[in-house]
């Protein structure tokens, strides 16, 4: 048979991994920076896009779009092209999916210091962006189905299943979660309300986790590892029942994160069944991936990238037997907002996606400079100080975990708790925050010699752009199933039907789950005191999630004893029909604020946001002198705001909207009277006249502050209805 002669793209290899590198050591530098705000708050004082709220977001962001997205595209276009014997389909759709990439990660590294954000976890990037990851998506898959199409290989290989389980469901995923209607380019508001968008929000959220994080990384490590290993895959068998059972229940499992939430008990109670019956797949994975292994163990005493692989194929076997454990409602009662899932989570990344990354960079780099890797020595010092950090930054977290849940929940005799005091758990778990940054400083060290390890074998080799290959076409074969062909072998030569299989699997339970929520109202039973916010109020919603104030404290009292005790009466689903988006949280780093509203004067927010520290001894939240600044508070979108909200299902009046300045002037001179009792008012006032005096700029009355909104907001919070004493 003649041979076909043409060339592997090497270059968009080399800059995917380029680019996870750079963006790996920012958003790991930037999480090391967030866990130094726990020991000292104030680290940043005074400046806005350097606060705890908003740089949380953005190193979740970095590490997860950035860092092993653009390894994922690494990973991906070096085993596509070499499984399929054919260079990527188009070079020009390869290069928009890497300069799109990376003009998206850099919009986000602008616009979430600057609090531009939507405040849904691992989707705060504003609508213009999730526009533009839909069409970069949607280029890389082109690219990969068009290679697929033209490929020299007759079947397709059980990576190239995961890659396009991959593509399809996060299309799916991004498409669905990111409906909003736009207020202004750099403000939106989600379709979703309250309990709604809490089902789709986690149904995204989870699943981000399954079809970003894990099934790219299945597919890669069912190429490297064997490759690494030189030896075949363990099961052919286990691989597809592994694949389909996985992404078919993984949609599934999105309500184990809202358990004990007000979403109806039946949406729970299916996430956790497919939350538990997820154990099986995962681990049949974990088991396959490490089985391949045998008769290969002695290679990894001294093979570098073989270690990076084992620990990172363990660390997923760990995170996908913990995270079906957490669903269970006994569990996760003991774990929700608390450092547990912070441990679970960085298990997860830090292990499976940081190390599996790390083992296909040193894989590949020296297979496309052509070229030996710089240093062994270094790779293993990268791996054993890496697996330390690890070690160190997740244990303390699970500690922090269980001293959190078992203080909150302490009773005395007398039936009063006896830790009454948020503060005295978050004192109580200062050395655990210490050590967890110790972790970061470690696992970071190892990710700066892994970078220079890789810039000295760049440097050493010579790197090949276009790798010459050559292979036999594609034979032309009758389209239906051969005589003793079994069914997945035609499946696999058929990749049409194979993708339209995998949209139906991944489908199936999202809306099974998603559309009831959103069309029988008896899922959601309705409140007749619940009224929409004011105008300033409304405003002052939007502060907080600029703030990124729900980065830390939670907006769902729990039906527990405990959690009616400490902070009131519990949620109902009714009370959150008007929160676009809802606002629940994932993590106590303090008290819930659902019923903080008319728990303390506004002299005291006033006080607690000027200084934390001043209100409350030893707490660890960041000032926000920003927000008191002598620069008057814009509204000038808030009826767009509030047509918006109205388009939405928000009982606005069109009276109302065309008032709402006058609402505001109101609403904000009464909060102001509230105000001249505190002595930070005073002073806080005082600094300003007198800075306006030396500055020549107009003096700012306080009512006119963006502080007097954010009071607003605060003082509302769980007022619609009446709360048990």
């Amino acid at each position: 048979m003649e041979m076909q002669q043409f060339r592997y793209d090497n270059k968009i290899v080399r800059n995917f991994i380029y680019a996870s590198l750079l963006f790996g050591v920012v958003g790991m530098s930037v999480g090391l920076l967030v866990a130094l705000f726990y020991l000292f708050p104030n680290l940043t004082d005074g400046i806005p896009w350097l606060s705890y709220g908003r740089l949380r977001p953005l190193h979740t962001n970095a590490v997860i779009f950035a860092f092993v997205g653009n390894a994922v595209f690494a990973g991906v276009y070096y085993s596509l092209q070499r499984l399929l014997k054919a260079r990527m389909y188009s070079d020009f759709l390869s290069q928009v999916n890497f300069w799109g990439w990376q003009l998206i990660i850099l919009g986000a590294a602008i616009t979430l210091p600057m609090g531009i954000t939507t405040s849904k976890e691992y989707a705060e990037l504003e609508w213009p962006f999730d526009i533009a990851i839909a069409l970069v998506w949607v280029a890389f898959g082109i690219n990969m189905i068009g290679t697929i199409v033209k490929r020299r290989e007759r079947h397709i290989y059980v990576a190239i299943w995961f890659y396009i389980a991959t593509f399809v469901a996060v299309a799916l995923l991004h498409i669905v979660n990111s409906i909003a209607i736009p207020v202004s380019l750099t403000k939106s508001y989600s379709v979703y309300a309250g309990v709604q968008d809490a089902l789709v929000q986690w149904w995204y959220g989870h699943n981000a986790v399954a079809f970003f994080l894990t099934t790219p990384f299945l597919g890669l490590m069912y190429y490297y590892l064997p490759k690494a290993a030189n030896r075949p895959v363990y099961s052919y068998r286990l691989s597809i029942i592994h694949f389909w059972s996985l992404i078919f229940l993984y949609i599934w499992a999105g309500p184990h994160h809202l358990l004990y939430s007000t979403l109806p008990d039946w949406a729970q109670n299916l996430g956790v069944v497919f939350s538990i019956m997820l154990i099986a797949p995962s681990w049949g994975g974990m088991i396959n991936g490490l089985l391949t292994l045998r008769g290969a163990w002695d290679k990894v005493r001294t093979d570098a990238v073989l270690k990076f692989f084992v620990v990172g194929v363990t660390g997923y076997g760990m995170a996908t037997f913990e995270g079906p454990m957490l669903s269970l409602k006994n569990v996760n009662a003991i774990a929700h907002f608390t450092d547990w899932i912070v441990a679970h989570v960085h298990v997860g990344a830090l292990a499976w996606n940081g190390f599996m990354t790390f083992g296909m960079i040193y894989w590949i780099i020296p297979r496309i400079t052509k070229t030996k890797l710089y240093s062994e020595k270094l790779a293993n010092f990268h791996f054993w100080i890496g697996t330390l950090g690890i070690i160190l930054y997740a244990l303390p977290m699970y500690v922090a975990g269980f001293v959190q849940s078992l203080m909150w929940k302490q009773f005395n005799e007398d039936g009063t708790l006896v830790y009454g005091q948020f503060m005295d758990t978050v004192v109580e778990i200062m050395p655990m925050y210490a050590m967890r940054a110790v972790g970061g400083v470690l696992y970071l060290t190892g990710v700066l010699v892994g970078v220079y390890n890789v810039i000295k074998t760049v440097k050493a080799g010579s790197v090949v752009t276009d790798e010459e290959a050559e292979a036999v076409a594609l034979p032309v074969i009758a389209s239906s199933r051969l005589r003793n062909e079994k069914l997945h072998a035609w499946l696999e030569r058929k990749p049409v039907q194979f993708t339209i299989l995998t949209v139906l699997a991944v489908s199936i339970g999202g809306l099974i789950q998603i559309v009831p929520m959103l069309i029988v109202k008896s899922n959601i039973a309705t409140i007749t005191s619940v009224k929409p916010y004011t105008p300033l109020e409304l405003e002052g919603r939007d502060l907080y999630i600029r703030e990124g104030c729900n980065n830390c404290h939670s907006q769902l009292v729990r039906p527990f004893r405990s959690e009616v005790k400490r902070y009131g009466e519990y949620s109902k689903s009714g009370e959150y029909v008007y929160d676009h988006p809802f606002l629940w949280g994932s993590k106590r780093t303090g008290p819930d604020l659902m019923r903080v509203g008319g728990k303390y004067p506004h002299s005291w927010h006033f006080s607690h946001m000027w200084n934390p520290q001043a209100t409350t001894t030893g707490s660890i939240m960041p000032a926000y002198k920003w927000m008191f600044d002598n620069k008057k508070m814009k509204h000038d979108d808030i009826q767009k705001k509030m047509s918006v909200m109205k388009t939405l299902g928000v009982p606005y009046t069109d009276a109302e909207i065309a008032n709402a300045f006058i609402s505001i002037e109101k609403q904000a001179v009464e909060i102001e009277k509230g105000l001249e009792t505190d002595p930070n008012f005073s002073k806080s006032y005082a600094a300003s006249k007198e800075k306006a005096k030396l500055t020549g700029e107009p003096f700012v009355q306080m009512k006119d502050r963006e502080i007097v909104a954010l009071i607003a907001y605060l003082q509302r919070l769980g007022t619609d209805i009446k709360v048990k004493k």
